[in-house]
């Protein structure tokens, strides 16, 4: 499902933070009385009567072309407003109507996409009076109050109802997420496995800007790959462009069945590459570990396991997943990676019978008992596999809560001993048995 990006604009101290954290329940931009705080986006996840979507906090739009930051604020909000599905402009009703609004609607205006106005600072709607926002003829003005949350859900029911339609997935595509850091080879890489030249590629870093899907058919499937800009380090993502590739990359993540994770073979895998891996693995995406310019490694005839191995020691999870060693220059095994996407989309579907599920938790137990509590027996009755993609199994028990961490994750680990689930995160879930 393609996630809609909600953007909130408007000039400098209209409470377009405060509104922001409340809107998605936390406290994550920084709200200070003094004008022009947020300096750069923030972007965070939400969802309203079932819609899930992105919410992106702007700083404010002013015209004083002498104050640089201003400048370089402006141009990061059309940025904002140029990725948005839907746009909200918020306005103070306590200081009333100002010039600059009226600006910010022509704006808006131009850019042809759906928007709100959106009212702030209306603690008591009865006491208030924000009807002269009315003569920025932008229709009805939907009042709230970021501080006592008032008007907040009228407000998410309207933005839901201007949200782009769902339009369903081909039931039997498989949605693959091409993630990695810039300059790793992602382009090349799809391009090599298209067989022409469909996506820009450039030796400059970060040439990917939007994400783009790409179908093709392979052994009768649908394969649609998603070319994404590349992450970078949170901190270096002071920049627009680089700001938006991180959000639209976390889109891609949500929307993929399975991520491949290209890494620059040359450097090894990285701490950015290993957070890029874990956001795939927690979301619940399949993930395979492309390592690229593998062409360009000095090597013999351990150097993969090697690579590997010492991927698997940063990072444990990597343990259950495939690593590919590849040249999307030469064309070195790249023609596997289609073969490697259906076996860990198979694996992603399998289903285990209750019964193999429940011999196999007998086992596990009669091997090694669960630690018992001071004064109470703990005992793990059944199991049964819940959930595919990803596989997730549910272990019942009387005294689910005292079962221990290290517990869970031998059972997880016996489960994977017998069945792999490979390239697929594995989900135990500890649960009361029913009375």
């Amino acid at each position: 499902m393609n996630i809609p990006v909600i953007a909130l604009v408007g000039r400098p101290n209209v409470g377009k933070s405060a509104l922001f954290n409340r809107l998605v329940g936390g406290a994550t931009a920084i709200v200070s009385e003094e004008a022009g705080t947020t300096r750069d986006r923030h972007f965070a996840h939400g969802e309203w009567n079932g819609r899930a979507f992105w919410l992106v906090d702007t700083g404010g739009l002013t015209e004083d072309p002498s104050i640089p930051i201003d400048v370089e604020i402006r141009r990061q909000v059309l940025q904002a407003v140029d990725e948005a599905d839907l746009l909200l402009l918020v306005v103070d009703a306590r200081t009333g109507l100002h010039p600059q609004d009226q600006r910010v609607v022509e704006m808006l205006r131009g850019t042809g996409k759906p928007w709100l106005l959106v009212a702030n600072k209306v603690d008591d709607p009865d006491a208030a009076d924000f009807y002269e926002f009315y003569n920025l003829g932008a229709g009805d003005v939907i009042p709230v109050s970021a501080k006592n949350g008032k008007g907040s859900g009228d407000l998410l029911d309207a933005a839901v109802q201007r949200f782009p339609e769902l339009h369903p997935e081909q039931p039997d595509a498989l949605h693959v997420a091409v993630i990695g850091r810039p300059n790793v080879g992602k382009s090349s890489l799809v391009n090599r496995l298209l067989g022409e030249e469909r996506l820009v590629v450039a030796a400059e870093a970060g040439t990917t800007r939007d994400a783009i899907d790409t179908p093709m058919r392979y052994h009768g499937r649908t394969l649609v790959f998603i070319d994404t800009a590349g992450l970078r380090r949170q901190a270096r993502v002071n920049e627009g462009v680089e700001f938006y590739s991180s959000l639209r990359t976390r889109r891609a993540i949500d929307r993929a069945d399975i991520c491949l994770l290209v890494i620059d073979a040359v450097d090894g895998i990285e701490n950015q590459d290993l957070k890029i891996a874990a956001l795939a693995w927690e979301r619940g995406a399949g993930l395979i570990i492309v390592a690229n310019k593998w062409d360009l490694v000095e090597k013999d005839d351990k150097s993969a396991a090697k690579f590997a191995k010492e991927s698997q020691e940063k990072a444990p999870f990597l343990r259950f997943v495939p690593f590919l060693f590849t040249s999307a220059l030469t064309g070195q095994r790249v023609t596997k990676l289609l073969e490697l996407l259906l076996e860990v989309d198979a694996e992603r579907q399998k289903r285990i019978s209750t019964s193999q599920v429940n011999a196999r938790l007998g086992e596990l137990v009669a091997r090694l008992q669960p630690p018992q509590a001071a004064g109470r027996e703990v005992k793990l009755l059944y199991a049964t596999q819940v959930q595919v993609a990803p596989p997730t199994i549910a272990v019942f028990g009387n005294h689910p809560e005292l079962v221990e961490e290290h517990y869970v994750r031998y059972l997880h680990n016996g489960f994977r001993e017998a069945w792999g689930f490979t390239g697929n995160p594995l989900r135990i879930l500890m649960r009361r048995r029913a009375a």
